[in-house]
Formats: C-alpha cells, sequence, structure tokens
C-alpha cells in the first residue's frame, strides 16, 4: 500500500464520489477509480455502492473512515518540511520504505538496517534516498560513524510509525476476515416458509451437525432466490447452494432431496365464498407471489396459466415479493392468496386453508455443488446430514429422496 492510494480514497469518501475526487484532486478519473479498487483488494471490502444514480458508502468504508481520516492528516505532516503539494502532487509512496526508513533510524545503520529488514545493503541505500526525492527532504544524515537522523527526518520516525499502525489495523481486520472466509464453508438455500418450515428444520439440524462433526469449518448460510444461488454458486459466492428446482445446470453435480405438494393458499372465508370456483377465486382476489427468480414462482406461473388460461392470465393481480414472511402475513391478513408447500404451510401458527394444486405441482428441493472432487465432498456430507433430517420429518405427503 502507498500513502497516494490511500489520500485518494480519503478524498473519494470525503467528496462521496469518484468524478468529484478527480475533479477536487485534478486527477484522472481513471486514476482515482483504479486506487479505490486497489484499496478494496487490499483490504477485502467493498468500500462503496450505488444507490440508483447515487454514490453511498458501506458500512464498512463508514467504519474505517476515521482511520482513513488520520491517515491523510498523518501524510499531509509527513510531506509538509517539503515543498507546498496538494492531493495530485501526493508521491505513490511504498509503506514498506516507511517501514524501513524508521528500522533505519532506530537501528543507526544501513548495515544493520539491511540484516533486520532481510534485503541487500545496497538495495536499502537506494530505497532511502528514493524516499528522501519523493518527500523532497532529507531524512539522515550519513557519516563515516553511521547515520544519524536529520530534524525532519527525527519528526518524520512518529508521524511514519502512525501510518504503519493505521495500515496495520486495516490489513489486520482484512486478513482475519480471509482466514475467516477461507475456513468457512457457504451455503446458500432458497428462503424458508417460515421457523417451522422443512426448509428452515433440514437447515437448522444441518448446522447443529455440521458444527458438532467439523467444530473447525464454521457453516455459513444466506438465503435469497434460486436465480441469484446459481449465479452465486457460477462465482463461487457459495460453495454449495440449496435449490427449489427439480433440475439445475448441467455445469454442476448435485440431488434431488424431498418432493412436498403446493397447495393454493388463503383465508378459509375466501374457499367457503367461492366453493370448486377456483377460476373465478383466482380472478377474485390478489396473489401474492415469489419473484420470476425462484423455482416456487415457476410452479405458480404454470397453475395460474394452466386455471384461467392464457388470454386471461395477464389480468389477474399478481403482486411480487421476495420474503415468505411478509407473503404469509398479506394471506392471513389481507385477504391475498398464494401458492405454497403444503407441508410447511400447515405448521404456521394459525395456518391458512389450503387447496392441494394436484400431483404435478410440487416444491422440489436439490443441493447442488460445483464439478470439483472437494466440492463433492463437501456437497455429499452436507447431503448425508440434511437426508437424515428430511427422512425424520417425513410424511405420508412428504418424500424425501433417498
Amino acid at each position: 500500500m502507498d500513502i497516494a492510494t490511500l489520500s485518494l480514497v480519503h478524498a473519494i469518501l470525503e467528496e462521496r464520489g469518484i468524478r468529484r475526487a478527480a475533479k477536487a484532486g485534478n486527477r484522472p478519473v481513471a486514476s482515482v477509480s483504479a486506487a479505490l479498487k486497489r484499496f478494496e483488494a487490499a483490504i477485502a471490502v467493498p468500500l462503496v455502492r450505488r444507490e440508483g444514480g447515487n454514490f453511498v458508502p458501506t458500512l464498512e468504508a463508514q467504519s474505517r473512515m476515521p482511520d482513513l481520516s488520520a491517515a491523510n492528516r498523518a501524510i499531509q505532516l509527513l510531506l509538509s518540511p517539503g515543498p507546498a503539494r496538494q492531493l495530485y502532487t501526493v508521491p505513490s509512496i511504498n509503506l514498506t520504505a516507511l517501514d524501513r526508513f524508521v528500522t533505519v533510524a532506530r537501528s543507526g545503520s544501513i548495515r544493520g538496517a539491511a540484516r533486520t529488514a532481510g534485503t541487500g545493503q545496497p538495495q536499502l541505500t537506494r530505497q532511502m534516498a528514493d524516499l528522501e526525492r519523493d518527500l523532497g527532504y532529507s531524512l539522515l544524515i550519513r557519516s563515516p560513524s553511521g547515520i544519524a537522523c536529520t530534524p525532519e527526518g527525527l519528526a518524520a520516525i512518529p508521524i511514519a510509525e502512525s501510518l504503519l499502525d493505521i495500515w496495520q489495523r486495516l490489513s489486520r481486520a482484512s486478513g482475519d476476515r480471509f482466514r475467516r472466509a477461507a475456513a468457512t464453508w457457504r451455503l446458500g438455500s432458497v428462503m424458508p416458509l417460515g421457523p417451522e418450515s422443512e426448509i428452515a428444520r433440514m437447515l437448522a439440524a444441518l448446522t447443529a451437525e455440521w458444527h458438532r462433526a467439523r467444530p473447525r469449518q464454521p457453516l455459513f448460510i444466506s438465503s435469497t432466490t434460486a436465480d441469484e444461488l446459481i449465479a452465486g454458486l457460477k462465482s463461487r459466492r457459495f460453495d454449495v447452494v440449496l435449490l427449489d428446482l427439480e433440475t439445475f445446470p448441467a455445469e454442476f453435480e448435485g440431488r434431488l432431496i424431498s418432493r412436498a405438494p403446493l397447495a393454493l393458499t388463503g383465508h378459509a372465508s375466501l374457499f367457503a365464498a367461492h366453493g370448486e370456483d377456483i377460476r373465478g377465486l383466482l380472478q377474485a382476489k390478489p396473489i401474492a407471489v415469489p419473484s420470476l427468480k425462484s423455482g416456487l414462482r415457476q410452479q405458480a406461473e404454470q397453475f395460474l396459466s394452466e386455471t384461467v388460461g392464457e388470454q386471461d392470465r395477464n389480468r389477474l393481480t399478481v403482486a411480487e415479493v421476495d420474503s415468505i414472511p411478509v407473503i404469509l402475513n398479506l394471506v392471513m391478513n389481507h385477504g391475498y392468496l398464494s401458492i405454497l408447500p403444503e407441508s410447511s404451510t400447515a405448521r404456521v401458527r394459525n395456518a391458512p386453508a389450503m387447496r392441494r394444486l394436484g400431483p404435478g405441482y410440487m416444491q422440489n428441493l436439490c443441493l447442488v455443488w460445483q464439478k470439483n472432487a472437494l466440492s463433492r465432498q463437501v456437497g455429499e456430507a452436507m447431503l448425508a446430514m440434511m437426508l437424515a433430517t428430511s427422512i425424520e420429518m417425513k410424511s405420508p405427503d412428504h418424500a424425501a429422496i433417498p
């Protein structure tokens, strides 16, 4: 890491934008953007996100802003004995060079400092000369008896140490996170219906068994839609994913874990008022469903089209909600209909009324992983634990796949 990058990243967050920072510092936008990417890569944390057309610092960026502000102040102090500078003239002085300067200053000898730093004496001599040139003032006085610091060099020692301490805090956090990530297995899952749903119970049992069997390999579980799970598996954001799809891309391996019947779900009074006229019920009431990114929505679309016909399908009132608890609330308290797994919905307290859709409509759960030996080993270990849980929960209408 170098002081120019630290200074530019501070300016980006202060100005709340790459272009604004580039304009304020009279720097090319590309170089400012590259500094941000370089810093994010070094600490392994994204610092910004875009919301619409706005530039928004992440929570991680906000937590690091005090250190970045302190670093920027230290950089200005470090440069102050030299010629007056603006942001765009902050030199790209590597923090390693500052660390070696402190070593030289405290040892009083280039030879001794080179031995401590594990580098060659000529290389270290050249590095100190380059550092003095970039700063614009002398740091060291060389004599036959050894090395002494100039007044400016003495003043620079605590400033350099402060910068090194700041960077150590930033890089230590990323190092700790990297070590945790390297030891952690990441399972992505479709969203559970609720705490008593099959998926929630299966994942909870898997977590408990995994931590008992593999205490040094933490398991991280995150829920999202099927499309995003597949994208996360491709990008290796997830090691294994649990999909509500019967089939998955051929580039992966996996197994079907279970199949559960789907049911049209709503308040009992709605079914009583419409009797067997399901088509009329669907046309009369709004229907809450997940987005098209989910396997459950694909089943719902097929049912709606087959029940009301393709021509009238677009006349239905459909609300897309990628939150199963919100969908359940709409069904139970606001007169909505939905299509949900029958066995999971039945476990909800004060469960809504349900009408099974038919043998062709099922929630299929597949565990999927990358085609390599390590992913296969982890996937199959999870599979064995999840199948054991699924078999324990099996009901007459719910099939665990052996």
